[in-house]
């Protein structure tokens, strides 16, 4: 495929009606170097989050955090100068995988996303070798200033605990989100890791336990469903900006096309994603807060 989209994105572009206008973008899924600009954003950063594996096979998505200078491009390489904690699902994640990593700058809201191979794993660093990156625009992230609280030790601070379905907790923090990561994977062109948001509510947990959240408008890859019709293995994060807790789902996903402007399609684009959790894991402790909150102005309005 010349455009450098797999048979999954390009049967949802062509369902949305979107063909021509994901092709004038497909230059963005070119072999990256690392250089300039995005070398610069990313060793500013302090929030990343990272897709991958454990060891059981099993696609998690977790939260990486550092002083600016944890995120180190050079050519195609990313060496990240930190790693999961000891108890969280990617801890010691087998190398030689497909990742993802996406580095976030909520103040100024823009994030990139690294998709590529792992190519070394330690306690405190991994390398990735990079096979796509680019920007995404600054719709649907809320403006926060994330602050830091001792980032060195912070490890004997963290608690990990998993569940076998989500909790009233837990399930009151998703109904108040609005942010969260979606991680998802294809059989051959790997990992992706992107970012979802709206006003709190947007993401709905049904009583079964299933969640569900409606589809806005973006940039017509449309990279995460393209790997839902293709692989439904999906990973969810939840970080709770008040209290330093983040919230792992690990499960699948289906893509549903429904009648646009129906109930619960606030942007009437007539897709939403529905997921069925199978595991759960809560980390505690972790040393971030964002007290301050502006809305996106892009946020639709809940239907």
């Amino acid at each position: 495929m010349t455009s450098g989209f797999h048979d999954g994105e390009r049967a949802v572009q062509r369902r949305a009606g979107v063909l021509a206008e994901a092709s004038r973008l497909s230059g963005m899924l070119a072999t990256p170097h690392l250089g300039g600009g995005m070398s610069r954003f990313l060793a500013d950063r302090d929030l990343a989050v990272l897709t991958g594996r454990d060891e059981t096979g099993e696609l998690w998505t977790s939260p990486l955090l550092g002083w600016p200078g944890f995120l180190v491009a050079h050519d195609s390489t990313l060496t990240v100068r930190t790693a999961p904690s000891a108890g969280e699902p990617l801890h010691r994640l087998p190398q030689g995988q497909q990742v993802a990593v996406m580095a976030l700058d909520l103040a100024i809201r823009r994030r990139v996303r690294l998709n590529g191979t792992l190519t070394r794993v330690e306690d405190h660093e991994l390398e990735m070798s990079v096979g796509q990156a680019y920007g995404n625009c600054p719709q649907y992230i809320q403006q926060r200033h994330l602050h830091h609280d001792g980032i060195e030790g912070a490890e004997a601070h963290t608690v990990t605990r998993r569940y076998g379905g989500l909790q009233p907790e837990h399930i009151a923090l998703i109904t108040q989100a609005d942010t969260f990561i979606l991680g998802t994977t294809h059989p051959t062109h790997g990992a992706d890791t992107s970012h979802r948001g709206g006003s709190p509510g947007f993401v709905r947990v049904e009583e079964s336990g299933e969640l569900w959240w409606p589809d806005y408008p973006g940039n017509n890859l449309f990279n995460s469903f393209g790997n839902i019709v293709t692989d439904p293995t999906t990973a969810l994060l939840f970080l709770d900006f008040a209290t330093g807790t983040a919230l792992q789902i690990s499960g699948t996903s289906t893509l549903e096309w429904v009648t646009p402007g129906a109930a619960g399609d606030d942007a009437a684009t007539g897709r939403r994603v529905r997921f069925t959790p199978v595991h759960v894991a809560a980390t505690s402790g972790l040393p971030f807060r964002a007290l301050d909150l502006t809305s996106s102005r892009d946020n639709p309005p809940l239907t």
